[in-house]
């Protein structure tokens, strides 16, 4: 049964983080919309600053745009599955608005898809960081863990998904069900594992209490 488990666990993992990629791209697509010009407007290129008369807004409305090319572009390639290509256009993202939550959780699922779990963790942490209550990003990091084989941090950063994702988030049934599939096998491995020195002891100190 234990075995079972975790193989059935093993297999489901990455489907079930890919199968989030869509909810991941649909909550770092609101980035784009802060990527505007004022009160979230897109800049049209026939607004933009001119470049000698304001130089310093040219600029920024040429990074804005770029920012939004790049993050489509990342976006684009995490649905068709080419994974290094979405690597590189969040990379890109990332180095023109570090502080840019959703181009980390973007980034994160993208190494999830190419199975580099570690780099993902710390894309996820980040976007935690930047932003406590950025939902999907305590998702990705559970997925992330679970691929790491760390069940409790998974199971940790999982039960923070459930705790502040909405009662009608159509992925808390999803994460229920990893839940309870982690702590099933978390329970089997405690079960299985052979017994510490220190606990040896206090099991013989307690029959020899009882036995007096």
């Amino acid at each position: 049964m234990r075995w079972s488990r975790a193989l059935k666990l093993a297999h489901d993992h990455r489907s079930r983080a890919l199968a989030l990629t869509f909810f991941a791209v649909l909550v770092g697509g609101i980035a784009l919309a802060r990527l505007g010009g004022e009160a979230g407007r897109p800049v049209s290129p026939l607004l933009s600053p001119h470049p000698l008369s304001d130089p310093a807004a040219h600029a920024a409305a040429q990074r804005s745009r770029e920012v939004e090319q790049r993050f489509s572009q990342g976006v684009m390639m995490l649905h068709a599955k080419q994974y290094e290509h979405a690597v590189t256009a969040f990379h890109r993202v990332l180095e023109l608005a570090p502080e840019l939550p959703e181009a980390h959780v973007n980034m994160g699922f993208a190494l999830i898809g190419l199975e580099r779990h570690a780099a993902a963790r710390d894309f996820f942490e980040s976007a935690i960081a930047l932003r406590r209550g950025q939902v999907n990003a305590y998702y990705g990091l559970a997925v992330a863990l679970e691929g790491m084989r760390d069940m409790s941090g998974a199971i940790g950063a999982m039960r923070s998904f459930l705790h502040l994702s909405s009662p009608d988030d159509p992925y808390r049934r999803k994460a229920q069900a990893a839940l309870w599939e982690w702590e099933a096998v978390r329970a089997d491995a405690q079960a299985a594992a052979p017994p510490r020195a220190g606990d040896k002891a206090r099991k013989k100190e307690n029959a020899d209490a009882n036995g007096r």
